[in-house]
């Protein structure tokens, strides 16, 4: 076994949108278990937006990355040695492992994975963005046969088991990607009932005509990942009591770009069409994830869920797949092969 370990830091805060330069590729001896602990050859990590937020020095509802510290993010590996009870060595799991090739966790911080599943959708379909959508739009969106739903990035992990949960209530189902080839997987591989490309579409109105064309009936659930002109779309076709579940704003992340200038049009909306806005965080609802397991789990191991997974080979890749990531560049779920 070796004796040193790789590790991406945050070697800068970034300035806008992440450049390579933001982060920083190293080696540090490999950490010993405590007891309690167990340690981890990480096999699979997973990219998610939210980590763009975790760079910046802001308070939020999780710390920064101090400079010089491993990024954030989950992963999934096997136990290479444990000084905790309920773990063995050769054991697959996955916790908080951050971007490095090993790592050192506490036992209450584990998960034992299922052998008759890929470790991979623990990231992503069965993990952290599964439980997102079927938390939120059951706790928020409130889904009902005959509604409308539209759903920003609907072919990422998130979007595209929303549009799949709703289309399986009874819902119209519509998605708005980038690209006609995200559009072609919205509709024949996650089962939308239409796909709009935002990247036709110049401005907000010109991207609201088409929303409006896909749905003639208005929209009673918008599930914004994304923020921007989609937002701003959208907003003028929901119809009176409206429920939007606000689980990222991935366009705004590199800056705001005048979204300060809608704010007057998109609180007058939310007054006179009387909107539920929620905004959560699935941090506060981890005591419904073994409900959710049981509920996914089989469902995605007999192949009624679609999922896909985008990899990037080798850790030292991370960071521009980062980069793709928030550029919309990946198609599914983002991990690295580590």
């Amino acid at each position: 076994m070796t004796d040193q370990m790789r590790r991406i830091t945050l070697a800068r805060r970034p300035q806008g949108m992440p450049v390579p330069q933001d982060f920083a590729l190293d080696t540090a001896p490999l950490p010993n278990p405590a007891e309690g602990e167990v340690l981890v050859a990480v096999e699979w990590l997973s990219l998610d937006p939210y980590m763009r937020g975790r760079m910046d020095d802001v308070r939020s509802y999780a710390p920064s990355v101090g400079l010089g510290e491993v990024m954030t993010g989950q992963g999934t590996g096997r136990v290479l040695a444990s000084r905790a009870p309920g773990f063995a060595a050769g054991d697959q799991v996955t916790g908080i492992t951050g971007w490095a090739s090993h790592a050192v966790l506490p036992a209450p911080g584990l998960r034992k994975l299922d052998a008759g599943l890929p470790p991979s959708t623990a990231l992503g379909v069965l993990g952290m963005p599964g439980f997102t959508a079927w938390t939120g739009l059951r706790e928020y969106g409130r889904p009902k046969a005959g509604e409308t739903l539209v759903v920003g990035a609907a072919t990422g992990p998130v979007g595209s088991l929303v549009g799949q949960l709703a289309r399986a209530a009874g819902l119209r189902t519509v998605a708005v990607a980038g690209g006609p080839e995200k559009c072609r997987l919205a509709t024949e591989t996650f089962g939308f009932d239409a796909a709009i490309d935002h990247r036709a579409h110049d401005d907000a109105s010109s991207l609201r005509k088409a929303l409006a064309q896909a749905a003639p009936d208005g929209v009673d659930i918008y599930w914004e990942n994304v923020g921007g002109k989609t937002l701003e779309a959208v907003l003028p076709l929901m119809n009176t009591h409206g429920r939007i579940p606000v689980c990222g704003t991935i366009a705004w992340y590199g800056g705001a770009d005048g979204a300060q200038d809608r704010l007057p049009m998109a609180w007058r909306a939310i007054l006179v069409k009387r909107l539920h806005v929620h905004g959560f965080i699935i941090f506060d609802h981890w005591q419904h994830f073994p409900e959710f397991l049981a509920d996914m789990a089989p469902k995605v191991a007999a192949g009624e869920i679609a999922f896909l997974e985008d990899v990037a080979d080798g850790l030292e890749n991370a960071p521009e797949a980062f980069i793709g990531l928030l550029q919309g560049r990946n198609r599914g779920k983002q991990l690295v092969r580590v």
